[in-house]
């Protein structure tokens, strides 16, 4: 497994270029504000040809970068409906005080869109990918996991020591805690976090130390970490 990342653009948004090994197809998780430059070079450097683009949420610091990326390589982006919009309108997925910031941003979707649904397997790349809907940062927010690798891509669902803002449009708190209780608390303790800002970490991890999961934990089922 190669899983080859870096932080776009003023956000820091972490993309992720995942193959079954150098040399061989890959995915691209959220290629944010200008990651074109940095996933041509993991592209070259792994000597990997991409089949798809992940996207765990339509915010514009995770989106950003997805139509030059997909133009460029005649390849298809996926994302939930419910966050569709967003790739053709960066600014509803923001306050109206920081929509006013990024006014002047044109983005459009690219030529193939393919829409992510609860529960779906994706086969790209020789991986297996398995779609969460775990809304709460936006309405279309999700998850991938590779369960056979203990591997999540959380998106802005789960951070190390906190969770992704609730308050901006599409957002609901008691909504992310409701997903953070079915999606990440019943996960073994080694799966390993990739996500969308800041340093990887694992449940356990967080299961012990984040004030969130444990809010959320009434709200959970059985885990199978402990």
């Amino acid at each position: 497994m190669l899983i080859a990342g870096f932080p776009a653009g003023a956000f820091q948004t972490n993309c992720y270029l995942v193959a079954p090994a150098a040399g061989e197809e890959c995915v691209i998780v959220d290629p944010g504000q200008d990651a074109v430059e940095g996933v041509d070079d993991l592209l070259r450097e792994h000597r990997l040809k991409p089949v798809a683009v992940l996207l765990t949420h339509g915010h514009l610091d995770h989106v950003w970068s997805v139509a030059p990326v997909c133009g460029a390589r005649d390849v298809p982006a996926w994302i939930h409906p419910e966050d569709r919009h967003l790739l053709s309108d960066p600014a509803a997925g923001w306050s109206p005080t920081s929509s006013q910031l990024f006014g002047g941003i044109t983005l459009s979707e690219p030529d193939d869109v393919k829409e992510l649904s609860d529960g779906a397997t994706l086969e790209l790349a020789g991986l297996e990918f398995t779609v969460a809907h775990t809304p709460g940062h936006t309405r279309g927010s999700v998850s991938f996991r590779l369960p056979e690798d203990e591997i999540m891509f959380s998106g802005d669902l789960l951070f190390a020591g906190s969770i992704g803002r609730s308050d901006l449009p599409g957002g609901d708190y008691p909504t992310i805690l409701r997903s953070l209780a079915t999606t990440c608390l019943p996960l073994p303790d080694e799966t390993v976090v990739l996500p969308g800002h800041g340093p990887q970490t694992t449940i356990g991890r967080e299961r012990a130390t984040n004030p969130y999961l444990r809010e959320a934990a009434p709200h959970a089922g059985p885990s199978r970490g402990i």
